[in-house]
């Protein structure tokens, strides 16, 4: 079996996705927030394989958001991934928006600062050239990052640039990023992924 073939869920915003990657086709499925809750999400997933005539059986791993995004959300569908990966035995990875956020810039940047707005409130992390965290995510003011960093290389994820404030998005080294599934299997092969203590990431 390829190992590039996977599934990967994102329940971290109340748009989520499913992605899946077999024999190289991609098939994706937008989840509103009413349909991935814990009861529908397990049946939303099957519905989309079958409508789409793939099968568990063709993929190899499991990719999940861990977050940050809303509690209920994130918590069953990593409750949902790991019972697929037990059941199927598959290789189960846990991401996170910050990290997914910088992945188009590995190696070219020597620090990058992943940006997300999540209820109202802003948060930043800290990434060195290979993509390893140099700080804790750490709640920041809008107007400490205009004028901290405002010469500063910031990512922040297209579906989460709207609710940014104009005068953060008009910083001159900001980066508005698309989110793309594929590059979490490069991600998984530099090893940034987390295979142990998959949990939700929670924002205080």
């Amino acid at each position: 079996m390829d190992i590039m073939n996977f599934l990967s869920i994102d329940c971290s915003t109340d748009i989520g996705s499913l992605f899946v990657k077999v024999k190289n086709k991609t098939f994706n499925k937008i989840l509103q927030s009413d349909k991935s809750n814990n009861d529908l999400l397990m049946k939303q997933i099957l519905d989309f394989f079958e409508i789409n005539n793939i099968k568990l059986d063709d993929i190899s791993q499991i990719f999940v958001n861990q977050g940050p995004g809303n509690f209920s959300g994130l918590r069953g569908s990593l409750a949902i991934a790991k019972g697929i990966s037990i059941s199927k035995k598959l290789d189960l990875f846990g991401y996170n928006t910050f990290l997914w956020s910088c992945a188009k810039f590995y190696s070219k940047k020597d620090t990058i600062h992943s940006l997300i707005k999540f209820r109202e409130k802003y948060y930043i992390q800290k990434f060195n050239k290979q993509l390893k965290s140099i700080s804790e995510i750490e709640k920041i003011s809008k107007d400490r990052i205009i004028k901290k960093f405002k010469d500063k290389f910031i990512v922040v994820p297209k579906n989460i640039a709207k609710y940014l404030d104009e005068k953060i998005l008009k910083l001159n080294n900001l980066k508005i990023v698309d989110l793309d599934h594929v590059e979490l299997v490069f991600l998984r092969m530099k090893g940034l992924l987390n295979e142990e203590l998959i949990k939700p990431v929670y924002l205080s």
